[in-house]
């Protein structure tokens, strides 16, 4: 089954649907045909081997990427449905549900942290300052990161800026939060601060999905896997038992060499 059931026997429509996505680049396809449904409350951990179509799904979910065919449903509504998008107005509103954290931060380097947190809140959301201010403060005290607010990126280590993004993706209050490889531009004492950040919002029934190459973190943590290789989900399925004992001959091969 190329998908994720509702977990539990929820019959609640999902946070997110994803059917039949397909992406090409010219002549090259890189994505054929991916579907799954992503329950209120659950993670998703998307693994597999670089060039698989990880992050070009990912680009393609939370609209940085058109799709070449398929739908994608977010909040009960209709991004695109059978290659076709929604008016650019009703694109606008269904993305203010998602939120996007990247592999490389992108934390605008000439404001303050506080800045960082609070900007997208007053332009895209209308906060007032003081609105904004409050939620950044709550957000940034969750994060270890209060004393910080004055500092600029660049003052900051890896990990840090890392969490000022994390911050700054759950003070627009998404729906749904994506993650782009978290880690990857973390040296590897800092990666586990940010996969604790990550274990703590899972805790609370954060919707997450998580494009990531921490196995252990992904068995942990998501409660479902989508194993994507060559564009197509080659397994799926509850964390424990695709990362503990996968089906798929491609699926135990790529996870051998991370001894899970």
């Amino acid at each position: 089954m190329n998908g994720v059931s509702p977990l539990n026997g929820r019959s609640s429509a999902p946070v997110l649907s994803v059917e039949g996505v397909r992406k090409s680049f010219g002549s090259n396809e890189v994505l054929h045909g991916i579907s799954f449904n992503l329950d209120k409350g659950d993670v998703l951990a998307v693994i597999g081997p670089s060039g698989g179509g990880k992050s070009t799904l990912l680009r393609c979910v939370t609209n940085l990427e058109p799709v070449s065919a398929g739908s994608i449903r977010i909040g009960g509504d209709d991004l695109v449905r059978d290659g076709v998008y929604a008016p650019p107005a009703v694109q606008r509103r269904i993305c203010l549900r998602i939120g996007l954290v990247f592999q490389q931060f992108n934390l605008f380097p000439h404001f303050s942290v506080l800045r960082n947190v609070t900007e997208a809140q007053r332009v895209v959301l209308g906060r007032s300052r003081e609105q904004a201010t409050a939620h950044a403060m709550d957000l940034l005290d969750k994060m270890g990161l209060a004393a910080k607010a004055d500092a600029y990126p660049c003052e900051l280590s890896g990990g840090q800026q890392q969490r000022v993004s994390i911050a700054r993706a759950l003070a627009l209050d998404p729906e749904v939060l994506f993650f782009d490889e978290p880690t990857s531009a973390l040296d590897p004492e800092l990666t586990g601060e940010i996969l604790k950040v990550i274990r703590g919002l899972a805790d609370e029934k954060m919707t997450m999905v998580i494009v990531t190459h921490e196995m252990a973190f992904a068995r942990d943590v998501s409660d479902r896997v989508l194993f994507l290789d060559g564009g197509v989900v080659a397994e799926e399925g509850p964390s424990r038992e695709v990362i503990g004992n996968p089906k798929n001959d491609r699926t135990r091969a790529f996870l051998s060499r991370f001894g899970s």
